[in-house]
C-alpha cells in the first residue's frame, strides 16, 4: 500500500505508514463498484423492513412451534424469556437434525431442541455485515434485536429479494 503522503511502499493492510506515520486506514476500505455493492455497504437491515419477530415462550412445545411456523409460513421462531429477551431460535434445521428421531417430540418443550444464544443483528447493521454473518455461520435466519429484544427476523430470502430487485431496476 503506497502512502499518499510520502510514497513509501507499506505492507498491504498497514494502518499507518512506516515512514511518515500517516493514517492509511481509509485507503484500505472497499469502494462500491455498482448499485448492488453500494446497497450492501450503505443500506441497513432497517431499510429492508424485516418481518416482525414471531416469538414463543420457553413453555411452548415443539408441536406448537411447528404449527406456528406453518401458520405464519416461516422457517424459524424465536424463543424468549418472560421479559421478552432472546433465549434461542428454533428453525427447520433444528427440527430435522434434533427433533425428528425424538419419541413424542410434539409434546417436548422447545428449549430442549432450540439453538441457544443465536447470532443476531441490529436494525443499524449494514446488509454486507448481515450477508457475511449468514454466509460465515451458515444461517438462513437472523433475529433483529433492539435493546436486546427481538423486533424482527431477516432471512436469506429477504436478502435475495433485495438484491434481485436492485438488478431488475437497472
Amino acid at each position: 500500500m503506497i502512502c499518499p503522503n510520502c510514497n513509501f511502499d507499506n505492507v498491504p493492510g498497514s494502518e499507518f505508514c512506516r515512514n511518515c506515520h500517516t493514517d492509511l486506514t481509509q485507503l484500505d476500505r472497499p469502494t462500491a463498484q455498482d448499485r448492488v455493492e453500494r446497497s450492501l455497504m450503505e443500506e441497513t437491515v432497517g431499510s429492508l423492513r424485516p418481518r416482525a419477530a414471531v416469538t414463543l415462550p420457553t413453555t411452548a412445545t415443539v408441536g406448537e412451534a411447528i404449527q406456528k411456523m406453518l401458520a405464519c409460513d416461516i422457517g424459524a421462531v424465536l424463543i424468549v424469556t418472560d421479559d421478552d429477551r432472546l433465549l434461542g431460535i428454533f428453525s427447520e434445521r433444528d427440527l430435522l437434525t434434533k427433533v425428528v428421531d425424538a419419541p413424542n417430540h410434539a409434546t417436548k418443550l422447545l428449549p430442549q431442541f432450540m439453538t441457544p444464544n443465536p447470532e443476531a443483528v441490529r436494525e443499524s447493521d449494514t446488509l454486507a455485515f448481515v450477508l457475511h454473518k449468514m454466509d460465515s455461520g451458515g444461517y438462513r435466519h437472523l433475529p433483529v434485536l433492539k435493546n436486546g429484544r427481538p423486533v424482527g427476523m431477516i432471512s436469506v430470502r429477504d436478502m435475495l429479494r433485495h438484491i434481485t430487485q436492485l438488478c431488475k431496476d437497472r
